[in-house]
């Protein structure tokens, strides 16, 4: 219950993680004696926990208003933060409204005011100018990953929220970037800040760069993830359109794989990932939309199909791969005529004649019409494939559980078998539909 904030072990214990690593330390011990905080980190050390641990410390059990709000620059963020503050069992409600879903869902999750919400710009001036909910009680304000709200066009629709909330005691502001100018309308007055960017010098990256003998890059990616082998990375392209070309030369050479990218209905983008970290697909095509703010495992390596156009999505891509202690490389595909622009340094030419023998993909995924808001858990979903399915446990993948649905990953070879003996199963009080996704 909200009347009983855990101990900050308990929660830990909550997500499996053993101890906090030093930016997270730091960054929880500032936040708690400070009023304005920059925290700058590379992606995937942890910055979520690291606001997250402190913000909860700050709310009271007994206000019924939003007392937290953190704004971000797309879905997939606001999704995965509030996921983090789920899995941590505060006890506080949070909820996460963003574009591209229904508003009928954000006003009946809304209806019982959580204590944090989450949202991007847009649908957050929505909600303030129809007044769904009171502005009172918020006295916590984070902007995660800022630079980027900032960069997409968000500056207008930030300044309209944070002018109606003239009561904010405490700002958080995160980044992944360094030197990006904090506007005025912030009131980040006398901000201390926590950087830690420096120690992405230090990381195990590779660059290396890949030669195409022709202007067409695509036999040349086919040929480096066939040396690659079976390692999960990300494939980056500068346009959506880019992705639907590499897309369908991958498909046509039978190279299993998912797209991401900003034109893509939400429910598909957010099925594409599911996919990804569950394992049914090792490869992901995207934009630099996936270059931070989502929820992915890390990398082993990612590709620049396409050179970045400037220095920061060079950075943010090269993100995704040798993240804290882990190595990872970041290839550079580049045409024999082409020049590497001046921010892509010591990129050795690399040779990929030899070629890793390839597994044929292993998991599927399977789709279930029930989920959190139908008191189904993921011991439920396991035990319905256990008990019914008759699979053992290495047979049984990741399961995401989800608001109204979850996702199973589970053999290719028995995926079709399983949907057919499990649809229509009944998961607590619910008969559920279960279909190959």
């Amino acid at each position: 219950m909200a009347n009983t904030i855990k101990e900050q072990q308990d929660i830990l214990a909550k997500l499996n993680i053993h101890a906090l690593n030093p930016m997270q330390e730091e960054a929880i011990s500032v936040i708690e004696t400070t009023t304005n905080t920059i925290l700058l980190s590379p992606t995937g050390t942890g910055k979520t926990l690291a606001f997250l641990l402190p913000v909860i410390k700050t709310l009271d059990p007994d206000c019924k208003d939003v007392q937290a709000l953190i704004l971000v620059p797309s879905r997939e963020l606001a999704i995965q933060i509030e996921q983090v503050m789920r899995s941590m069992g505060s006890g506080f409600k949070v909820n996460a409204v963003y574009g591209g879903r229904p508003m009928s869902k954000d006003k009946i999750e809304i209806k019982h005011v959580p204590a944090v919400l989450i949202g991007t710009p847009g649908r957050i001036v929505d909600h303030f100018s129809n007044d769904r909910f009171s502005r009172d009680g918020i006295k916590t304000l984070i902007l995660d990953e800022f630079d980027k709200s900032l960069e997409i066009g968000f500056e207008s629709e930030m300044r309209h929220i944070i002018g109606q909330l003239p009561q904010i005691s405490k700002r958080i502001l995160t980044s992944a970037t360094q030197g990006v100018d904090v506007p005025g309308f912030v009131r980040l007055d006398k901000p201390t800040t926590i950087n830690y960017l420096k120690e992405k010098a230090g990381s195990k990256l590779e660059i290396k760069t890949v030669m195409s003998p022709a202007k067409n890059k695509l036999p040349t990616l086919l040929d480096l993830l066939e040396h690659i082998g079976n390692q999960q990375g990300i494939v980056f392209c500068n346009l959506r359109d880019s992705i639907n070309h590499v897309s369908g030369f991958l498909e046509k050479n039978k190279m299993p794989h998912s797209c991401f990218s900003g034109g893509m209905e939400q429910k598909d983008r957010e099925r594409s990932l599911i996919k990804f970290r569950n394992g049914t697909s090792q490869i992901l095509v995207a934009t630099d939309l996936a270059a931070r703010g989502i929820d992915i495992p890390e990398m082993e390596y990612i590709i620049h199909f396409e050179l970045p156009l400037h220095e920061e999505e060079f950075i943010h891509r090269n993100g995704r791969t040798a993240r804290v202690a882990a190595k990872g490389t970041a290839y550079v595909l580049k045409w024999e005529k082409e020049y590497l622009p001046a921010f892509i340094k010591n990129a050795a030419v690399k040779n990929i004649s030899k070629k890793a023998v390839r597994k044929p993909q292993f998991w599927e995924t399977l789709f279930i019409s029930g989920g959190r808001k139908d008191k189904i858990s993921k011991g439920d979903i396991a035990g319905l494939f256990f008990k019914q399915g008759n699979i053992t446990k290495d047979q049984l993948g990741n399961i995401e559980l989800k608001q109204d649905c979850a996702f199973v990953a589970v053999p290719l070879t028995i995926a079709h078998d399983l949907a057919s003996r499990l649809n229509n199963s009944r998961l607590k009080k619910k008969k559920v539909r279960v279909t190959v996704l």
